[in-house]
């Protein structure tokens, strides 16, 4: 039993016993609760788990002007045992503040993130799927309400925890451009915290890829479009000659993926050689040409592992057999067998409601 218990008001209308779970996909529908705290005078209070529902917000909120907000993604899932598990959310909870501090919001205490979460879940765990590939996604946001008009730091914000049954992100293989004129990060900027300004500034370039036939982008520095960064919104990896390269987090505009970090892991253990380092477009198309460049995919929370069927350099494209794509598949089982419980979680990623 937690230390700290939230209060609970039930949905006396809820949607779950009319829910169709065949239908379900990434982001389009909630369960019937939400948990919802208030930060006023210094402090975290209103700590509550309520129905879902929507929410009065002034029309001068200083999130609607200045961009104050950041985000949060995570899955539970249900495993072989049915017991309820969330993988790593230790991992979210460390990044969620580090995302807070970098754009000066007030860090949320752990037993509201990691406890309530818990709680809310519990609430909501028969919204979990029992299907391949489907889980329960996690949505932690926070956002400045101060109702005042001027460039600072908002004085008061709202924590909220929303859920969501999700399928498969990306059901096949994806066809991405290499980005060589439009940024999504640059050093000194905010790339590496989960904020909202981030993914709004991608919308438009993946639109253009999108008009070109194109899921995705691969995402290039600022300064010279030269060095890669991440795919989408996912990390990304690279097999080399049979070498895993993933991009360095060293100057800040990688984010730093709880998927990300797991695969590493995971990899190495596996056998393969991983190296967190700068990588260029010149070397993945002088790879290619040789015939070395043998694999990429996306590694994150929604997508999990995501294979890229096709990358193009302008007019230079590069083709990949998916049947072929060893490793990515392997990392793929790795972590679904870790997270169903066939495998033994020797890191104790899986936390147990």
């Amino acid at each position: 039993m937690s230390s700290h218990p939230i209060p609970v008001t039930k949905n006396s209308q809820p949607h779950l016993p009319n829910f169709n779970m065949d239908e379900i996909a990434f982001g389009k529908h909630f369960t019937d609760h939400m948990l919802v705290a208030d930060y006023e005078n210094g402090a975290w209070k209103n700590v509550e788990i309520k129905p879902y529902s929507p929410f009065t917000l002034d029309p001068s909120s200083a999130v609607l002007h200045y961009g104050q907000t950041i985000f949060e993604g995570i899955k539970a899932y249900k495993n072989d045992k049915g017991e309820v598990v969330i993988f790593r959310p230790d991992q979210n909870f460390i990044r969620f503040n580090v995302s807070a501090e970098r754009m000066q919001m007030p860090t949320v205490p752990e037993w509201i993130f990691m406890e309530g979460m818990k709680q809310l879940i519990n609430v909501d765990k028969d919204w979990i799927p029992n299907k391949p590939d489907a889980s329960l996604y996690i949505r932690p946001f926070m956002i400045a309400t101060d109702p005042f008009l001027g460039v600072r730091p908002s004085l008061t914000y709202k924590f909220m925890i929303i859920l969501g049954p999700s399928g498969a992100y990306f059901s096949a293989p994806m066809k991405i451009a290499i980005e060589q004129k439009y940024t999504r990060a640059t050093p000194g900027g905010v790339g590496f915290a989960k904020n909202g300004g981030n993914y709004g500034a991608s919308l438009y370039p993946v639109v253009l890829a999108n008009e070109k036939g194109y899921d995705q982008v691969l995402w290039t520095d600022a300064i010279e479009h030269k060095l890669v960064e991440e795919v989408g919104m996912m990390n990304v990896m690279f097999v080399i000659d049979g070498k895993v390269i993933t991009p360095s987090l060293e100057r800040g505009t990688v984010l730093k993926g709880v998927t990300r970090g797991s695969a590493i892991i995971l990899l190495r253990e596996m056998g393969y050689e991983v190296e967190e380092r700068n990588l260029s477009v010149d070397e993945i198309v002088a790879a290619h040409k040789k015939g070395v460049f043998q694999e990429i995919f996306g590694v994150g929370t929604a997508a999990v592992v995501s294979m890229v069927k096709q990358l193009a350099h302008g007019e230079y494209i590069m083709d990949f057999d998916v049947d072929k794509m060893k490793i990515a598949k392997a990392l793929k089982q790795e972590l679904n067998d870790i997270r169903m419980g066939v495998k033994e979680d020797k890191h104790h990623w899986m936390v147990k409601i």
